[in-house]
């Protein structure tokens, strides 16, 4: 099994201009495999799109991923091309992972959609994004998006993209093994995460579908000391599918990092995206000292670096 270690600032607050640039450029220098940003619309974190160019711009090796961007309420073929074009500038670094969205009202209202639509709208967006990328002339009449014989470029540097998906509930898992190539699980336990790939495989195997081994993963916060009640109360939120579990087995500190992870890839996950609770006073130090940690658990390093 591949493992491969990747990282992610905190959730609605990205780090500004300065502490991007030593993030990504910290995270291409220590070996860690890529870098993911998640979507709030309505927090303070930047776009998406727009810091991973920022990111590509900096970087020549680290892979560039959404955890998780949200599809409904964008319009499928803009963002096949917006994609696209991103992974080709970056020389085919670009790792999508979509999911529905937050279950937030306002996020709801920045996209332009209520929350009883958002599964009709993720169904029929993604297989037409798939068609716009392998370069087809689509045709298509459905309930929300219609096209007569478009085609939209640049296509991706591999002609398509493995897409992945997020997601906790059992229609989640269920959808994510019918319609994706991965999963991207969070804020979960070990057996959580045993359980979920499961149900994703059966999925993707009465849908007629196969989804690689190594492409099963999860968003891995971790903390400095105590859970403080910021962070409890981000944790319940992000809990709130699957109920209370102790801290422990979900949020980890860093002494017990390694641990954690060992046991997620021991529950079949193999691709990992390390989320600091509390941000950093630097992003050098935090790294070197994250690398220390957990790196040793990467099955291939960084160009120049040491292989495990």
């Amino acid at each position: 099994m591949i493992v491969r270690i990747g990282f992610a600032p905190g959730a609605g607050e990205l780090p500004g201009q300065d502490g991007l640039t030593a993030l990504v450029q910290g995270l291409e220098r220590e070996g860690f495999d890529s870098l993911w940003v998640s979507e709030r619309a309505t927090s303070e974190a930047e776009d998406p799109v727009v810091t991973l160019a920022f990111a590509a711009a900096l970087t020549s090796r680290i892979k560039l991923g959404t955890a998780v961007m949200t599809l409904p309420g964008r319009p499928p073929a803009l963002l096949a091309k917006q994609l696209a074009s991103l992974d080709r500038l970056s020389g085919g670094r670009l790792l999508p992972a979509f999911g529905l969205g937050l279950r937030h009202p306002a996020e709801q209202q920045a996209f332009g959609v209520r929350r009883e639509e958002r599964v009709a709208l993720f169904e029929e967006a993604l297989p037409l994004l798939r068609r716009f990328w392998a370069g087809d002339e689509v045709t298509h009449h459905g309930p929300r998006y219609h096209y007569e014989g478009l085609r939209v470029a640049p296509r991706p540097v591999d002609g398509g993209f493995d897409v992945w998906m997020g997601g906790a509930s059992e229609p989640e898992l269920r959808r994510t093994g019918r319609l994706s190539d991965g999963w991207l699980a969070a804020f979960t336990t070990p057996a959580e995460a045993d359980r979920g790939r499961e149900l994703v495989l059966r999925a993707a195997a009465e849908a007629g579908r196969e989804i690689e081994e190594e492409h099963f993963g999860a968003v891995v916060p971790y903390r400095r000391g105590v859970l403080g009640a910021t962070a409890g109360e981000r944790l319940a939120r992000a809990r709130a599918v699957r109920g209370p579990a102790r801290p422990d087995e979900v949020v980890p500190d860093l002494e017990s990092l390694e641990a954690h992870l060992r046991r997620l890839i021991g529950a079949g996950l193999s691709k990992f995206v390390l989320v600091p609770l509390d941000r950093p006073g630097s992003w050098d130090r935090e790294l070197a000292e994250v690398r220390d940690a957990v790196l040793s658990l990467q099955t291939v390093r960084g160009a120049g670096l040491t292989t495990s």
